[in-house]
């Protein structure tokens, strides 16, 4: 850590003040394993929020959307956008974002008796 370096020590008598991360405290301060610990706790992003809206089988009480993108218990809606990603993907949502849009727009063709296979 450069608040513990011999430059910062010596000119400023600055002294490092330590606390581990709860949850990483079994790892040696500084180590890899503490700063993998550490990344995997804290780190997130605001750039590509996804999960709100959390899409899983009827068995996991916690989803809120169908495989078919339709909102639990209300009739005639549908979501239709990242927030249905049960977890971020490691890379950019916006594929992601247009695969799910493409595939909410062929249920949506399939509800009002459209062939899919010859759209495509």
């Amino acid at each position: 850590a450069v608040g513990n370096t011999t430059a910062i020590r010596k000119r400023l008598g600055a002294k490092l003040h330590y606390r581990p991360l709860p949850g990483c405290q079994q790892f040696p301060p500084f180590s890899d394993p503490y700063w993998e610990c550490y990344v995997r706790h804290l780190l997130t992003t605001f750039w590509h929020p996804v999960g709100t809206c959390k899409m899983a089988p009827y068995s996991d009480p916690l989803g809120v959307v169908t495989p078919k993108l339709r909102l639990r218990g209300v009739k005639g809606v549908r979501v239709v956008d990242a927030s249905v990603m049960p977890q971020i993907t490691t890379g950019n949502t916006m594929a992601t974002s247009v695969m799910i849009g493409e595939m909410g727009a062929d249920f949506i063709k399939q509800d009002w008796g459209y062939r899919i296979d010859i759209l495509h």
